[in-house]
C-alpha cells in the first residue's frame, strides 16, 4: 500500500486497513524478508521507517521497549516540519499541545532548530527567539484511534500508563518548514545521535510488536 492509499484510509478512519498494513510490514521485517533496521529515537522510542517517498514517509513507532532509552538531553516539547497523522496499534499514547507566545520580556524557553543529518545526527541550534510556554489540553488516543498534529504545532508526547504502545505514523513534509524544539534560555547547542539497531534487535522488536497487535486489549 502506497502513501496516498494509507492517507485515504486514515481519512476514512479505516482502522483495520491501517493496522493490517503495519502488521504486514512488521512480519516482513521480523521474518527477515525485508532488510530494514529499526532506529532508536532520542525521545525514547524505536522507529521502523517502512516508507520514504520524497516528502512523504511512513513509520511504525514502538514505545516502552528495552532497546530504546531516552536521551536525557532530548527536548520534550517540539514541533515537526511535517503534518503528522498517527493511528494507535496497541497501548495508549497521549499528546499535550503547548501554547507558545513570543515574549522576550517574560520568556521561559528558547527555540532551537533541529537539523537532522542522514547519518543519524540531530544538531540542535539555538535561535534568537525567546518564548513563553504554557501547557494546553492533553488528548490520549486508544487502540484503533487516529489523531493528527499539523506541522508547527508544539507538543509533548507521553505514554500515560507506561504500557507498551505502538503507532503507525504518516508524515508529509511541508516546504520551508523546520523541526523546532524548546530548551532552556541559556542552553548551548548540542547534538543527539539516532543509533541503528542490529538485525537481531530489529527482528525481536518487530516480533514483539506483531504479537501485541494480535493480542486482545485487556
Amino acid at each position: 500500500m502506497d502513501y496516498p492509499a494509507l492517507e485515504r484510509a486514515a481519512r476514512r478512519h479505516a482502522t483495520a486497513e491501517l493496522i493490517r498494513h503495519a502488521a504486514v510490514e512488521l512480519d516482513r521485517i521480523a521474518s527477515g524478508r525485508r532488510a530494514l533496521r529499526a532506529v532508536r529515537h532520542p525521545l525514547g522510542f524505536v522507529c521502523f521507517p517502512v516508507l520514504r517517498d520524497g516528502d512523504d514517509g511512513v513509520c511504525v513507532h514502538v514505545f516502552r521497549t528495552p532497546e530504546a532509552v531516552p536521551d536525557r538531553t532530548a527536548p520534550q516539547v517540539h514541533c515537526h516540519s511535517w503534518d503528522l497523522t498517527s493511528t494507535v496499534l496497541y497501548g495508549r499514547l497521549g499528546n499535550r499541545r503547548m501554547h507558545i507566545e513570543e515574549d522576550a520580556g517574560a520568556a521561559t524557553h528558547r527555540i532551537f532548530e533541529v537539523l537532522s543529518d542522514p547519518s543519524g545526527v540531530d544538531e540542535l541550534r539555538p535561535t534568537e527567539r525567546l518564548v513563553r510556554c504554557r501547557p494546553g489540553a492533553e488528548h490520549t488516543s486508544a487502540p484503533g484511534q487516529t489523531y493528527a498534529l499539523p506541522a508547527g504545532e508544539f507538543h509533548t508526547t507521553v505514554v500515560p500508563d507506561g504500557r507498551p504502545t505502538a503507532t503507525l505514523v504518516l508524515g508529509r513534509t511541508l516546504p520551508g518548514r523546520v523541526d523546532l524544539s524548546l530548551g532552556p534560555l541559556s542552553a548551548p547547542g548540542h547534538r543527539m545521535v539516532r543509533s541503528t539497531c542490529d538485525a537481531t534487535e530489529t527482528a525481536r522488536i518487530a516480533r514483539a510488536a506483531l504479537r501485541r497487535i494480535h493480542e486482545p486489549e485487556p
